[in-house]
């Protein structure tokens, strides 16, 4: 069996604010960037709907007018973050809908104003799977020589019949693909999935970890499927056509999820949060801190930890 995670860490997980801080030697904070980039699942290139789940809105910043550069949107959020959490470093997150679909050379421009700014350490690129190219992986590649990069890559389940009802756009096979290409690289990889999906069981849920867990990946979010208003779910859920997890099952999955990853996978996040003004449901989602300490709890009750039950 693995151990568990070790050092100055005491989750029973491997948290990513505890490996930046053991990483860098001080606190490190992911700053949100949008770059005004759109979605090949959009603006029509592969559909227009976008995902199921999404509403399509981008971040609050956008929705409240022109977008500043991205050098003043990391200015403005270094001086928040300095003054409430004493952070010191930081990376660069194009948070905001598909973040290598674009020119080339426009990429470059953005990626490079991130990282020229005072304190900012890394990159971390939101994208998916069937939208980077061989040349903008190797543009990334070489940041991370001297830079802290990451992708990641919205994937949110491994089942093909999944992706098609939550109309991703893609399969399975493009995110394994996107990982072969950029595995081996000055990048670390990071996965995004959604635990509660409409049609979606435990063992499918268990099933998508596992494949993960098995794939050169470095790091993991486990987000919760959320009806949104404006949402194809929010229509859906308010029809009645669908359910949403209880707590005690998202709990129960999130540290079954856990279990199986591999001991040195980092955990980027554990629960889904935000979009307070267009929330539906799951009712209990909207109290992120009291999900977390559940999964706490949980793990403790049950005494085990990631990576308990992880088979290379």
């Amino acid at each position: 069996m693995p151990d568990p995670p070790s050092g100055k860490n005491r989750k029973r997980y491997r948290d990513f604010k505890s490996y930046l801080r053991e990483k860098f030697g001080c606190s490190v904070y992911k700053l949100q960037i949008d770059a005004g980039f759109t979605c090949p699942n959009r603006d029509g290139t592969l559909a227009t709907g976008g995902c199921i789940y999404c509403d399509g809105r981008g971040s609050a910043l956008r929705q409240r007018g022109p977008l500043p550069a991205v050098a003043a949107q990391l200015a403005k959020s270094k001086e928040l973050y300095r003054k409430l959490r004493g952070a010191k470093k930081y990376i660069a997150y194009f948070q905001t809908f598909t973040n290598t679909y674009g020119p080339f050379e426009k990429l470059k421009a953005l990626y490079e104003e991130a990282l020229a700014q005072k304190d900012v350490i890394g990159l971390a690129v939101g994208t998916r799977p069937d939208c980077i190219s061989d040349e903008v992986i190797t543009l990334l590649d070489g940041y991370g020589r001297d830079s802290h990069v990451w992708v990641e890559y919205g994937l949110q389940s491994a089942h093909d019949k999944t992706l098609h009802y939550i109309n991703r756009g893609h399969d399975y096979r493009a995110f394994t693909e996107a990982v072969e290409r950029t595995a081996g690289k000055n990048i670390l990889i990071c996965t995004h999935i959604i635990a509660g999906l409409p049609g979606e069981t435990r063992d499918d849920i268990l099933e998508t970890a596992r494949r993960l867990a098995a794939l050169p990946i470095q790091g993991i979010k486990i987000h919760l499927a959320l009806a949104l208003e404006g949402t194809v779910m929010g229509r859906l859920f308010r029809e009645g056509n669908i359910s949403l997890m209880t707590k005690e099952e998202y709990v129960n999955t999130v540290c079954d999820i856990l279990e199986v990853l591999p001991p040195d996978m980092v955990i980027q996040r554990l629960t889904a949060d935000g979009y307070r003004d267009i929330y539906l449901a799951p009712d209990w989602g909207r109290n992120k801190m009291q999900v977390l300490n559940a999964i706490e709890c949980e793990l403790e009750r049950r005494d085990t930890f990631q990576g308990a039950k992880f088979r290379p």
